[in-house]
């Protein structure tokens, strides 16, 4: 039986992977993709959202919804200096497509409540969009299936600041909101050590995927090559890949190798240590709020993405640079 998800998305890099596998696994029924604002500029994020469905041969079968365009409290942080245009410089003919009119946040609430304790939600942005859910209606949370959030570091290394992973760092108050909201599964997969250690694949790798060429693998390579180029630059071994682990533990949790309760709150008072994660195992007594990955099956979900970017696919309309 498929499972019904909602991504949540600022679409760039492996966020455009992430949405291919939700459209191309069979345990995957993606009922709906929500906008949210992250990697790059926001019309970038929805232009690169387009994209991924015409590579798939599925431009219109999914609707796309623009949630929140700025961050809660803060000013929008970008990370185009880590992924570029988040799409490799592919372009399409825009005109043809268009977003559903529906706000992303409205949509949440929606599609939870026509079916409460069935929906699935993968959070692989800032969590604005699933926080202003929670504030707008209190019994957001306890409708959804599972919330799936990429983010975070167990009381490790950042990626934008020494203390803080980008999603989380972009907006706290929502991460903190989000966390404290009373959700009944909420699952989290970390930059360190999970993404640094299970979800990268080395450059000979990532060439060996890149050379399968089929369009789904020509378009892995142009939108991840920038990030991968940046990757090496700063000493991570490699492309990077916990959006779409982040996703592929939902629909295959025999990937999941190790994980464990914690109470995790998040900093949003220092300047120092802003989008901190801090993560408390039981020696402290508080209550769990999240089960956090501690090792993923690296492998196995590499295979898994070779499988899906070997299938032959038909763009909808010209791709141009592809």
């Amino acid at each position: 039986m498929s499972c019904p998800v909602i991504i949540d998305t600022d679409t760039a890099q492996d966020d455009c992977v992430t949405i291919l596998w939700g459209l191309l696994d069979p345990a995957a029924d993606l009922r709906a993709i929500t906008m949210v604002a992250g990697n790059v500029s926001f019309e970038q994020q929805v232009a690169n959202a387009h994209l991924t469905l015409n590579v798939a041969g599925r431009l219109g079968e999914v609707p796309i919804h623009a949630g929140c365009r700025q961050p809660m409290l803060r000013e929008w942080a970008s990370a185009e200096d880590v992924h570029g245009d988040g799409s490799g410089g592919l372009r399409m003919d825009l005109s043809q497509t268009a977003l559903d009119p529906e706000h992303g946040v409205d949509a949440l609430l929606r599609i939870t409540a026509e079916a409460p304790g069935q929906v699935h939600i993968v959070a692989i942005g800032p969590l604005t969009n699933i926080a202003t859910a929670c504030v707008l209606d209190r019994g957001f949370a306890k409708r959804v299936r599972s919330l799936s959030i990429m983010g975070g570091s167990i009381n490790g290394h950042g990626n934008i600041t020494a203390a803080a992973e980008y999603n989380i760092y972009v907006d706290p108050e929502a991460a903190q909101i989000v966390l404290t909201a009373g959700f009944e599964d909420l699952r989290l997969l970390t930059w360190d050590p999970v993404t640094l250690r299970d979800a990268t694949i080395n450059r000979a790798g990532y060439d060996r995927l890149a050379a399968i060429g089929t369009p789904l693998a020509r378009f892995f390579k142009a939108v991840c090559d920038t990030t991968l180029d940046f990757n090496e630059e700063v000493g991570v071994d490699g492309s990077t890949h916990p959006d779409s682990m982040t996703l592929a533990t939902l629909l295959h949790p025999e990937l999941v190798q190790r994980q464990a309760a914690y109470r995790v709150d998040v900093e949003t008072a220092s300047p120092l240590t802003r989008g901190a994660t801090v993560m408390a195992w039981p020696k402290f007594g508080l209550e769990p709020n999240a089960t956090v990955y501690q090792a993923v099956d690296g492998p196995g979900f590499f295979a898994l993405l070779e499988d899906f970017l070997r299938v032959e696919t038909a763009p909808n309309l010209p791709i141009a640079g592809l």
